[in-house]
C-alpha cells in the first residue's frame, strides 16, 4: 500500500509507510475525525478551550486543556504535558466538537486535564521520529525477554514518549501476570520509565490495522471506537453457515460486522409465520427447508422417500394459509397449487447476456490426419499364424530367461531331447518275396 506521498521504488511501484493498509485515509492516520467547524469562517468569542490530541497515527487520543496564549489550530503539531516529561501529537478536534465527543466518550466532569505547552518545533519533531524508529528493536528485544522468563504473554505493541524518556508496553495475556520482575529487566535493559499495558485481541488488532476478508481496511482501526459483544445467534438469523474460520476476524473473535445488519433481518422476520417447520398435504407430510428472508419465500420438501429430492417454493402468506387450513383440520390436495407463479419469484436467466460483451463464434477446426505408417495386417493366415507361433516362441523363451536365477546356465531339463531315428526303426525284411 502507498499513497501519493510515498516515494516510488526503481520500478515505479510505490514503496509505502509500512501501516498495513491505512495510506489514503487522511494522512496515514487510523482514527480520522474531520474538523467540519474549522473550516468555516466563523469568530466564537466564546470557543471552547480544549483539544483533543491524536498520538502515533491515531493508535491513541486524549483530551487537553489549550490556554488562550496558545493560537493553534486543528492539524498542527503540539507538545503536550504528560506528566512524566512531554508528548509530541497532531490535534485532531478543537471547539465546540470536543465538547461533543466528551459527552459521548462519557468523561466525567469533574476529570483534571493537563494542558498543551506550545507548538512543536523541528528539533521535537527530529526526536519523535528518533522514537518511533526505536520502537520496532524494542519490542523485538522485549519478546525475547518475556519467553527467557517463561512469562504466558506477548507483547504486540511498544509506544514511546516524545521526549523518549518512558515507554508503554502493550501486552496481551489471558489471565493476570506477575510482571514485576520482567519490568526490571526492561528499565536495566533500556534504560527508560516502563510502563505496561494489558490490552485485549480486539484492541491489538486496532493498534496494528490490517485488511479484512472484504478487502477494505479493519473497522475497529478505522471507525469503529466502542466494541459490542457478537454472538453466534446474530449469524443464525440471517442465515450464514456457522463456519468458524469464515466469521472470525484478524482478532480470532467473532466479526463485527455481524450486528451491523442483524436489527434488518430481525425485523424482516417478524413478517414470518412460526411453528411452521412441518405442514401436511395429502401426498404427505413436508418439511421446512430454507427461507430467503428478503423476497419472504420459504422453501419445503417431502418427507416420503418416493418424492424426496423436489424442493417447492412458498410465499410466506401461503404458508400461514396452509397452517390455518391444518389447524381448522382441512388438508390441501398438494403443494402444487400454493407454489408461487414465475413472475413473483426473480428468477435470473444466465442463458441471456448478461455482461453486454461482444462474443465471437466458436472456429470449427479441422482434425489433423495422422501421416504415420500404420503397420499393415498380413493378408494370409498361414503367415500370421507362423508369426504368431514365433512371438509365442520368443515370448516362451523370455519367461524362462526370467525365471532362471542370474548365473545359471540353461539345464538339460529344459532343452528338448535329440529323437533317436534308428530306435523305432524296424529292421528289413531281405527275404520279402
Amino acid at each position: 500500500m502507498g499513497c501519493s506521498s510515498c516515494a516510488n521504488n526503481k520500478d515505479g511501484t510505490p514503496s509505502g509507510c509500512g501501516n498495513n493498509g491505512h495510506c489514503l485515509t487522511g494522512g496515514c492516520n487510523k482514527m480520522n475525525t474531520h474538523d467540519w467547524l474549522s473550516d468555516m469562517e466563523i469568530k466564537d468569542p466564546l470557543a471552547f478551550n480544549m483539544v483533543e490530541v491524536s498520538f502515533k497515527q491515531g493508535s491513541r487520543k486524549d483530551f487537553f486543556r489549550n490556554p488562550i496564549s496558545n493560537r493553534t489550530n486543528t492539524g498542527d503539531v503540539v507538545v503536550v504535558d504528560a506528566g512524566s516529561g512531554y508528548d509530541v501529537g497532531r490535534i485532531s478536534l478543537s471547539g465546540e466538537l470536543v465538547r461533543l465527543q466528551l459527552k459521548k466518550k462519557k468523561v466525567p466532569n469533574d476529570r483534571e486535564f493537563r494542558k498543551l505547552i506550545r507548538v512543536a518545533n523541528n528539533r521535537d519533531l527530529e526526536k519523535l521520529d528518533e522514537a518511533r524508529a526505536m520502537e520496532q528493536r524494542v519490542m523485538v528485544r522485549a519478546r525475547i525477554i518475556a519467553r527467557t522468563l517463561d512469562l504466558d504473554m506477548k507483547i504486540s505493541d511498544v509506544e514511546f514518549q516524545g521526549d523518549k524518556r518512558k515507554a508503554t508496553f502493550y501486552y496481551i495475556a489471558e489471565g493476570r501476570v506477575d510482571f514485576r520482575e520482567l519490568v526490571r529487566h526492561y528499565a536495566k535493559e533500556f534504560k527508560i520509565k516502563i510502563e505496561m499495558r494489558q490490552i485485549g485481541s480486539r484492541q491489538e488488532s486496532a493498534r496494528i490495522g490490517g485488511l479484512g476478508s472484504c478487502g477494505r481496511e479493519l473497522c475497529c482501526s478505522t471507525w469503529l471506537s466502542d466494541f459490542k459483544s457478537v454472538s453466534t445467534t446474530a449469524a443464525r438469523y440471517q442465515n450464514i453457515s456457522i463456519n468458524q474460520t469464515k466469521l472470525s476476524g484478524q482478532c480470532g473473535r467473532l466479526k463485527c460486522c455481524l450486528n451491523y445488519e442483524l436489527d434488518t433481518y430481525m425485523k424482516a422476520l417478524e413478517s414470518f409465520p412460526s411453528n411452521v417447520e412441518r405442514l401436511k398435504t395429502k401426498k404427505g407430510d413436508v418439511s421446512f427447508i430454507k427461507m430467503d428472508i428478503f423476497k419472504g419465500i420459504m422453501y419445503y420438501g417431502y418427507n416420503d422417500p418416493k418424492l424426496r429430492g423436489k424442493i417447492t417454493p412458498l410465499t410466506k402468506e401461503r404458508v400461514a394459509e396452509i397452517k390455518a387450513m391444518n389447524k381448522n383440520g382441512k388438508v390441501p390436495d398438494d403443494l402444487v397449487a400454493y407454489v408461487s407463479p414465475d413472475d413473483e419469484l426473480d428468477v435470473t436467466d444466465f442463458d441471456s447476456d448478461v455482461t453486454g460483451a461482444v462474443e465471437l463464434p466458436d472456429e470449427k477446426r479441422k482434425k489433423k490426419r495422422n501421416n504415420r505408417n500404420k503397420k499393415r495386417k498380413p493378408s494370409n493366415k498361414s503367415k500370421g499364424s507362423r508369426g504368431k507361433d514365433r512371438s509365442e516362441k520368443k515370448s516362451d523363451g523370455n519367461k524362462t530367461d526370467k525365471k532362471r536365477p542370474q548365473g545359471e546356465k540353461k539345464s538339460d531339463k529344459t532343452q528338448k531331447p535329440k529323437r533317436n531315428k534308428w530306435r523305432n526303426k524296424k529292421p528289413k525284411n531281405k527275404d520279402k518275396e
